[in-house]
């Protein structure tokens, strides 16, 4: 992989991880597409790179959020805040479980399955028309919807389901209001990125070459600038109702992945 290449594949997180399209369903056909060669270990250090800029990314845009819910939580009391943060560990438990109890059988799930990517996201595009029909409220997430909203970040954990636009629709489906269900689907998957880097770290699976350097710094900008675009982009377009142009996007990626694997 060169500088392009990483640039090119850092655009694709930056913007794919907060639009509802799949980031890691598009990385899978952006390696593929581009052809890329590099080690499983190599593709791994790579890709949590590029979720880490956006997790930073999503911090940067809900800075404001972030402080006043730190503030909330060393006053000691059970306040907004407090209750906030519950319902984000409450949201991890499904995704948590299921990915360390099922980590190496979701990794084989992952280095070109073209066509599984291309039927989630069909799933995808049926999410988002469905979301995009439903009536805007003020309800706030509640602690159970907090439980089926993990369920559905769980499930785009399948390459090809986008966690936004599953999380974000699952939460709409639910009633609650757009706005609020678009900060609480960003702002729930940065602890288990974080949490991942760490594990990944730690069990040393992440391998580093000094000559990488250059390549992974410039997919790390690309999908942290791609990524402050995308995300202030995508609370707009929720509120506004406008996720059936990436439900038919979607479905056209999705059928052409899938023609693109059947004649492989």
């Amino acid at each position: 992989m060169d500088v392009l290449d990483a640039i090119i594949l850092g655009i694709v997180q930056g913007l794919t991880e907060f639009l509802p399209v799949s980031s890691s369903g598009h990385l899978e056909l952006g390696k593929a597409i581009l052809g890329d060669q590099s080690l499983p270990q190599e593709s791994l250090l790579f890709t949590v790179v590029l979720h880490f800029a956006t997790a930073l990314s999503t911090l940067v845009i809900f800075r404001k959020d972030v402080v006043q819910i730190i503030k909330g939580l060393f006053s000691f009391k059970w306040n907004e805040e407090t209750k906030f943060v519950t319902k984000i560990a409450i949201s991890m438990l499904p995704a948590g479980i299921i990915g360390y109890t099922y980590e190496s059988e979701l990794a084989e799930l992952f280095g070109g399955n073209i066509k599984l990517v291309g039927f989630m996201l069909i799933l995808t595009a049926l999410l988002l028309y469905l979301a995009d029909r439903a009536k805007d409220t003020n309800k706030p997430v509640s602690f159970r919807n907090a439980l089926i909203i993990g369920f559905a970040q769980a499930i785009a954990m399948l390459p090809g389901v986008s966690r936004s636009g599953a999380t974000i629709s699952t939460s709409v489906l639910l009633g609650n209001d757009k706005t609020k269900a678009a900060r609480f689907s960003f702002l729930m998957v940065v602890p288990l990125i974080f949490g991942k880097i760490a594990k990944d770290i730690i069990s040393g699976e992440l391998t580093y070459q000094s000559d990488n350097f250059l390549v992974i710094s410039s997919g790390f900008i690309a999908a942290f600038v791609a990524g402050l675009l995308a995300c202030t982009w995508m609370i707009r377009l929720v509120k506004k109702s406008k996720l059936t142009y990436f439900s038919i996007y979607c479905l056209i990626v999705g059928l052409i992945a899938i023609y693109l694997a059947s004649i492989s």
